[in-house]
């Protein structure tokens, strides 16, 4: 059968090229023979076997009569130079690469639809800087420190005033940021502020000795302006590594700034104060800076309010803890 029919393409072939016709440019469809068909032979062709030895006028018939009837994509056109006598017809191998290139597609799977961005994209939780090291001890992160030059405070200090404290604290005590006695001794809530705040400290039935005590910022602001906030973004980190070594249960916040820099809010001490706050998964206590209350001692009852609280959630955690 296949012999028949390459006969008949060369003799086709042969009658054009005797009118003077060097070429026969016709329209074929790579699709036009299905798999089921081809199936059905004694020997299976691939598609370029089929363009390859079916005669020219046949495969132009079929096609644009599939195409009329809409059960076939668009033609393309292919041509066929026109043979001598007892040659075979041949095809062009890049028309045959076209064809082959035309069935993969048709056969592969559907690609993959790329990921679609989220709603809210990319959360990244917390800074490279503010992330925990494995075993990272209080020591550790004071040799990170150093003597500090990573913001313009470091050119106005006398010396870093780094957190202190009960390393497995309960409690912990956040500033915002050294005054002129911590600057002069080197270490934090030292000086009048310092003094209120250890008595703040007693009355709860605590000892400083107990408790874990720091600032946002270990650098005295000149004239003990409120830090900036690229200031407080470059100091921060190792505050929060600090408490996740500490791991305290409670974490009381002093005055406005250190609030909004811990707990990244935009409301006002007066407005929180007195209610506990969380910080992944710590209770934090916003209270008023013991500065502020040297220069307003009324608001020294809000403030004891607000660590009478602090002291019942201590002592029932610990009576929790004993049954």
């Amino acid at each position: 059968m296949l012999r028949i029919v390459v006969e008949d393409v060369a003799e086709q072939a042969a009658y054009l090229r005797e009118l003077g016709v060097e070429s026969l440019e016709y329209e074929i469809n790579a699709t036009t023979l299905q798999p089921a068909e081809a199936a059905r032979r004694a020997t299976p062709l691939s598609p370029p076997d089929v363009i390859a030895s079916t005669p020219a006028r046949a495969l132009s018939r079929n096609a644009n009569a599939e195409s009329r009837a809409g059960s076939v994509p668009p033609m393309q056109k292919r041509s066929v130079t026109a043979p001598r006598v007892g040659e075979a017809a041949t095809v062009p191998s890049d028309q045959t690469d076209m064809a082959k290139q035309t069935t993969r597609k048709s056969t592969a799977a559907p690609d993959t639809p790329a990921p679609m961005e989220t709603l809210f994209g990319i959360v990244t939780p917390m800074d490279e800087a503010s992330l925990p090291r494995p075993d990272e001890t209080l020591e550790d992160i004071r040799l990170d420190i150093g003597e500090c030059v990573r913001c313009p405070l470091s050119q106005s200090r006398h010396q870093v005033v780094n957190s202190e404290g009960h390393p497995n604290a309960r409690l912990m005590f956040v500033g915002e940021a050294p005054g002129a006695d911590e600057d002069a001794q080197g270490r934090p809530f030292v000086g009048r502020a310092g003094q209120l705040l250890n008595k703040i400290i007693e009355a709860i039935g605590m000892k400083r000795e107990e408790i874990f005590i720091g600032n946002v910022n270990r650098c005295r602001p000149p004239q003990n302006r409120t830090p900036t906030p690229a200031e407080a973004s470059t100091c921060k980190p190792f505050l929060l590594r600090e408490i996740d070594v500490v791991k305290p249960e409670v974490i009381v916040v002093l005055g406005n700034t250190a609030m909004k820099n811990l707990l990244g809010t935009k409301e006002g001490i007066t407005k929180l104060r007195g209610e506990f706050q969380d910080y992944r998964g710590i209770k934090v206590m916003p209270t008023f800076h013991p500065a502020y209350l040297l220069r307003d001692p009324s608001k020294k009852r809000e403030t004891w309010d607000d660590m009478k609280k602090v002291r019942d959630y201590l002592n029932h955690s610990t009576v929790t803890d004993d049954k």
